[in-house]
């Protein structure tokens, strides 16, 4: 049965929201007149409690490839969605699909239908779902959506693929570790009944098992704690701020991150563009695309320009996010006025930077994890070796 949320106010005048299940819109006033409830807002919700998840780039892309072969085929918008309903994987996004599927039946838009479950669908696609209608070729805005979100996938495989390794390392170097503290270093530590006469580095050695044995409690709280203020911090403006613009400023890392933005951005500003959406909305939904607040601050002023005439490739070069080699491209697709060909060309070109960024990167981190481990591996053997020396010494002379 059919979810309805709604907004209304009771007899008090109280402003109130919540949830019935009514057969259809008739029922659900029924009931609500039965609440002595007067609606102000009101809107189907059928399934948005069984499927609250996003789509992933690679089910985004399988569903637009599905609708664009079977709409290009000369079947109807309502007969395509009702057999990708039925070939989803799981129950959940057939409850999904069918309820698209009854509502553009009952004459709603594509895109009104999406909108039903904005919490599932990203705002890009209703977006270029929506210029499709407009233009009337949604065939070709979903084969132009499969081809950006396979690519977009393809992206995120490899930097998911990339950093496999290190976070492996990672979690063994801290395996490792812990195990040294914990097993190895209180064999050491029962040689020793007097401390007095271990070195310093001996000391703080043996109080770091010590804490680790007995207070692991209180370390997996600190933990725990940082993890949910550093949380916290993160949501302040100021500080996300600050740590966006560290992403993409930082020495050596800043450049590669910059290069997979480029990449994003130039396809899904490609994307909208030959889509037929106007520029000061290309530009708003493909800067929120990369996620970075100190870029979305930057594009309010680029917007700002375009609007009073600025060419684009200049406004962009002013924020000093993008390479220079970048702006000219974007400066020779306005001159010649294939912007939407030269976008699209420049994401293939800057994807191909992109993988490369990714392993420069990676073989960065690397090195510099493997040089922790051995610095944390050699702080252990030269604070045990000297004690083990001194008591030989001891028992010789003895």
């Amino acid at each position: 049965m059919p979810n309805y949320s709604y907004t209304a106010k009771n007899s008090l005048g109280k402003t109130i929201k919540g949830n019935i299940e009514a057969a259809d819109e008739k029922e659900f006033f029924e009931k609500m007149h039965e609440k002595s409830y007067y609606c102000t807002d009101f809107r189907e919700a059928s399934v948005r409690h069984k499927y609250l998840k996003k789509l992933k780039t690679r089910e985004l892309a399988y569903n637009c490839r599905q609708l664009s072969a079977m709409l290009s085929s000369g079947l109807t918008l309502a007969k395509s969605l009702e057999i990708l309903s039925r070939e989803q994987p799981s129950e959940s996004l057939k409850a999904v699909w069918s309820d698209i599927y009854e509502n553009v039946q009952k004459g709603k838009s594509l895109s009104s239908a999406l909108t039903v479950h904005d919490g599932i669908f990203p705002q890009f696609l209703i977006s270029m779902v929506i210029a499709g209608e407009s233009s009337g070729s949604i065939d070709v805005i979903m084969h132009r959506m499969t081809e950006h979100y396979a690519k977009e996938n393809k992206l995120n495989n490899t930097i998911k693929n990339a950093m496999m390794y290190p976070f492996i390392l990672l979690v063994f170097s801290v395996v490792i570790v812990i195990g040294l503290f914990t097993f190895v270093m209180p064999s050491f530590m029962s040689m020793f009944k007097d401390w007095s006469d271990v070195p310093a580095l001996t000391k703080i050695m043996f109080g770091i098992s010590n804490i680790l044995r007995t207070k692991w409690y209180i370390i997996l709280f600190t933990v725990v704690i940082l993890i949910f203020l550093l949380r916290y911090l993160v949501q302040i403006n100021s500080i996300r701020l600050t740590l966006d613009k560290a992403k993409i400023t930082a020495p050596m890392i800043g450049k590669l991150v910059t290069k997979i933005y480029t990449a994003r951005f130039s396809r899904t500003l490609s994307s909208l563009y030959s889509g037929g959406i106007p520029m000061v909305e290309c530009l708003e939904k493909a800067s929120a695309i990369l996620c970075n607040s100190y870029i979305d601050k930057k594009f309010r002023k680029v917007i700002d320009e375009v609007k009073q005439g600025e060419l684009l490739s200049s406004a962009i070069e002013r924020t000093g996010i993008f390479d220079s080699m970048f702006c000219s491209i974007i400066y020779v697709g306005e001159e010649s006025g294939a912007l939407g060909e030269i976008l699209d060309k420049t994401s293939d070109h800057y994807e191909e930077e992109s993988d490369s960024a990714v392993k420069r990167l990676v073989a960065l981190i690397e090195p510099m994890m493997i040089i922790i481990l051995g610095i944390l591996a050699g702080l252990i053997i030269a604070s045990v070796l000297p004690a083990l020396y001194s008591s030989f010494e001891t028992v010789t002379l003895a």
